[in-house]
């Protein structure tokens, strides 16, 4: 598959998209077949999930696994969207001395890796200080 189908045919590659429960209301992410909130099925909708949130807790790594150990220190977070959902994810594009619970954040579309020079290079989502 050449690299711009690999990304243009598959919105969630590109977009943040999750579920939202036509029963209860809640807003999921990663997407769901089945609400954990109201135990049902079938009315399960997806969302496009808000680009902003908050730093609900932190931490900075700096020993990193194979293949990101030219980013460190780096800052690793869990964020609160707007919406509700929760996600891990990486906070980028600040002093990681600066970073503090509380911040607001917004998603930004980052380069993960690649298969090789020549391969296909992924991208994902990140997330940087307002």
């Amino acid at each position: 598959m050449a690299a711009p189908r690999f990304w243009r045919e598959i919105p969630n590659r590109y977009n943040l998209i999750g579920t939202k429960c036509g029963n209860c209301n809640k807003v999921l992410f990663p997407p769901r077949y089945i609400c954990p909130h109201c135990r049902r099925m079938g009315k399960l909708e997806p969302y496009k999930l808000s680009r902003r949130g908050k730093i609900v807790t932190y931490g900075v790594v700096h020993v990193a696994p194979e293949g990101f150990e030219d980013q460190v220190p780096y800052v690793l977070a869990i964020v609160e969207l707007e919406d509700g959902p929760r996600l891990t994810t990486q906070v980028v594009d600040c002093d990681p001395n600066e970073v503090k619970i509380g911040d607001e954040v917004e998603l930004v579309f980052r380069r993960i890796g690649s298969d090789n020079e020549d391969g296909v290079i992924y991208y994902g989502f990140k997330f940087r200080k307002v």
